[in-house]
């Protein structure tokens, strides 16, 4: 009974204590202040208690928290202000273009359509020939992942071509479904390999693992740019583009504000991911300095339109010819004991060196090949009769060397899991 008696006291002192106050606090921060509270269920809740900034400021902010990543400046890789900037104008230039030639289209096919119907079947006519454009371009993949900004770059070039057929339409109404259907199967193409290549670039900017975050805000820039560029295009079908002669004077200045647009966002995004000209850049700058270049300092410096030039101070490397071509059947086993552990195969030219990759070598092997044939190619330069053992003592150069110059180019955000060669041409014994 003593025991049962003690129970009962107990429970009444609990009921009898007075309920827990929920814990709270107030953080203030640029100017802003939050009450934040602990409820006795153990969840957080969070009130904004005060807000003394300027209305510009927070409509600035309120923009910011909408169109870019969570944590910006802090969370992107240099660069983004800039592509952004020049990707909002490409989008703007081009849903106002969109809107003119479908207004050119609808005329040369005997129609007389208000801009707002030539906006309402712009989209028809995109999205139809997509499916086309798939089939044409399923097989260049690896291509678009070695070369995004170069494939991104041809993509716009091809979507003003399409949208140039469509406005000059008009010109030639009897050709109206040769025109037409070319003109689109050109835009067709273009909007597959700029979904292509969409990823590769923003994932250049991601710093912190928030691809999804930089996509979805990237993605709203877009749409929102797009929308006002459809106005625009409205008003300039409705006004100077109404006739013929407006229509081929404004097409070929937003055309040009379109391609420079794109040409600017691909310059200021950091890929950093190893392909042939970035991989050459990279050894180059490290022979002749002992520097290691970051994504962000060669971004400028990157060929888009001629990225398989040779460059002279990384051994003038060709990466992707088969191995058919390089090596001669009588040599092959030469080839192979001369780096018999490596998974790549070196024929030291006049000309250039050729770099066949084993099926499963990665980007670290290619860096390897690469630098032993920059420094065979430097130790020809220096000695005006180089020895037989040339390679070999480049090999052994690049061993020393090896081991640090990885650890610093992954410090300095490179991938060296893979190598996008692009061209698919690897051998396996």
């Amino acid at each position: 009974m003593q025991i049962l008696d003690k129970i009962k006291m107990q429970r009444k002192e609990a009921d009898d204590r007075p309920p827990q106050l929920p814990i709270s606090w107030v953080e203030i921060s640029n100017s802003v202040s939050h009450e934040y509270q602990f409820q006795p269920d153990g969840k957080l809740s969070v009130k904004m208690v005060d807000d003394s900034r300027p209305a510009a400021q927070r409509m600035v902010e309120s923009f910011l928290n909408k169109f870019f990543p969570s944590g910006y400046p802090y969370s992107v890789n240099e660069g983004y202000m800039r592509y952004t900037q020049f990707r909002a104008l490409q989008h703007f230039t081009s849903a106002a273009l969109s809107v003119l030639s479908t207004q050119s289209l609808l005329f040369a096919a005997g129609l007389r359509p208000t801009p707002a119907q030539a906006t309402a079947v712009s989209w028809i006519l995109r999205d139809g020939m997509q499916h086309v454009g798939k089939l044409i371009c399923s097989n260049l993949g690896a291509r678009m992942d070695s070369e995004p900004k170069r494939w991104r770059i041809l993509a716009d070039v091809l979507y003003d071509l399409g949208t140039g057929l469509e406005v000059m339409s008009p010109l030639c109404p009897h050709l109206f479904l040769e025109v037409a259907g070319l003109g689109n199967f050109a835009k067709g193409m273009a909007v597959v390999a700029a979904r292509a290549t969409r990823l590769p670039i923003y994932s250049s900017f991601a710093k912190e693992g928030n691809l999804s975050d930089l996509f979805a805000k990237g993605e709203a820039i877009s749409t929102l740019f797009n929308v006002l560029g459809l106005g625009t295009g409205i008003h300039l079908a409705s006004t100077i583009c109404s006739s013929m002669q407006g229509k081929l004077v404004v097409a070929p200045l937003l055309s040009f504000i379109h391609v420079y647009s794109v040409c600017e966002e691909m310059r200021a995004a950091p890929v950093n991911t190893l392909n042939p000209q970035r991989t050459a850049m990279i050894v180059a700058d490290f022979v002749k300095t002992e520097k290691i270049s970051s994504p962000a300092d060669l971004r400028y410096r990157e060929d888009l339109l001629f990225p398989g030039r040779l460059i002279e101070d990384a051994g003038k490397v060709k990466v992707g010819r088969s191995l058919h071509e390089v090596v001669r059947p009588s040599k092959l086993q030469q080839f192979k004991e001369t780096f018999p552990e490596e998974k790549f195969l070196l024929n030291h030219g006049s000309r250039w060196t050729d770099m066949i990759l084993e099926h499963n070598a990665t980007g670290e092997d290619a860096l390897r090949g690469w630098l032993v044939a920059a420094y065979a190619s430097d130790m020809e330069r220096l000695v005006p009769e180089p020895s037989t053992n040339t390679l070999q003592e480049a090999y052994d150069k690049m061993n020393c060397v090896f081991s640090p110059f990885l650890a610093e180019l992954q410090a300095k955000g490179w991938h060296t899991d893979r190598f996008l060669d692009g061209t698919g041409n690897r051998f396996a014994f």
